[in-house]
């Protein structure tokens, strides 16, 4: 069963697995430097739909169901959530898949908050397989948070570009590893920005705040994790990240990246900071991460998807934007803890 640590750790003294991944991105995403570790690369982002909404629905029902494909396990649950609206493209995408089902959110920190739902309840005996999983489309991200793509408007350099795609987990007590031995929670940590095109600042402080919280938690040090990385801060949030630990007297630039950098190519594909959105962690971890989990290329790795938790009603009532990240400890031997 799970055991509460410190304050805001959860670690895991059963096998929970992560059994089988799923990857299904956008043109721009494929031809990216992660191309090559992904399962699905679109031919067209729009799906064969007539909007990006439906695209999007159609590519959550399309790689889940690549998923089960892959793996034979049956999922108790499906854990997702998206950017749209009251999570529709997580709605709509599962609706036809008769299982059952919480949709999640936590802006682009999604997955891994569903990752961390899905290891408690799997150690709870309460499921024995579940999916996590997380989406978002660049088109439909843009016209719901920013400007409508017509308008032509120049993006800023602190801007991230948002991933096109799903990204999905099964997560098992099949024990096979690689295994979720901890999550930490984060904490809702707002530094007062409220420039929708500066996410990396805006999320900054609360990974920060969850990768700090989680070395006191366990007592563990940077040095134990072969990759920090966290989920989308691109450029701008990664200079950030690492000066506020450097505050903490806490240094883990020598394991350290982000997903929202790994992504994409800067130079030669024009994503200014980086990539951002749902699927971008869940991408990169269901794809490069998962992947080399499995070779023994990596042996474990500290993963901190992170969120910036507005919405449009938020940004027309002159909030700032409050950021949430959460970690999750993957490695490639299942950990007793000293507890």
């Amino acid at each position: 069963m799970a055991k509460h640590i410190g304050k805001q750790t959860m670690v895991f003294s059963s096998p929970v697995s992560v059994l089988e991944t799923a990857v299904t991105v956008g043109t721009k995403e494929g031809a990216g430097p992660l191309g090559k570790y992904f399962d699905q690369i679109l031919k067209d982002n729009m799906a064969g739909q007539k909007s990006w909404e439906a695209a999007e629905i159609a590519i959550v029902k399309q790689n889940l169901q690549l998923l089960m494909k892959k793996c034979t396990a049956k999922p108790d649950y499906i854990l997702s959530g998206d950017l749209l609206n009251q999570c529709c493209a997580s709605t709509y995408g599962i609706r036809d898949l008769e299982i059952p089902f919480f949709g999640i959110f936590g802006a682009c920190s999604t997955f891994g908050e569903a990752l961390s739902l899905a290891a408690v309840l799997v150690d709870s005996g309460g499921a024995e397989n579940v999916i996590a999983a997380a989406s978002s489309h660049f088109c439909s991200a843009e016209r719901q948070f920013r400007f409508p793509l017509e308008l032509g408007n120049q993006r800023p350099p602190t801007a991230t570009y948002t991933v096109t795609g799903d990204g999905a987990a099964m997560v098992s007590n099949a024990d096979k590893p690689p295994y979720i031995t901890a999550v930490t929670t984060g904490k809702i940590v707002d530094y007062g920005v409220k420039d929708s095109s500066n996410m990396g600042a805006a999320m900054a402080p609360a990974a920060a705040d969850c990768i700090y919280a989680h070395f006191c938690d366990t007592g563990r040090h940077p040095d134990h994790y072969d990759l920090i990385i966290t989920g989308d801060l691109g450029y701008v949030g990664k200079d950030l990240l690492l000066q506020l630990l450097d505050e903490k007297k806490l240094d883990i630039s020598k394991q350290y990246s982000d997903c929202g950098i790994e992504m994409f190519d800067r130079e030669t594909q024009d994503t200014h900071s980086g990539g951002s959105g749902c699927a971008c962690s869940a991408a990169v971890f269901g794809g490069m991460l998962y992947r080399k989990l499995k070779s023994g290329a990596l042996k474990r790795i500290l993963f901190i998807p992170t969120g910036a938790l507005m919405s449009t009603d938020s940004i027309n009532e002159g909030e700032s934007i409050a950021g949430i990240a959460h970690a999750v400890a993957i490695e490639s031997e299942a950990v007793k803890w000293n507890i």
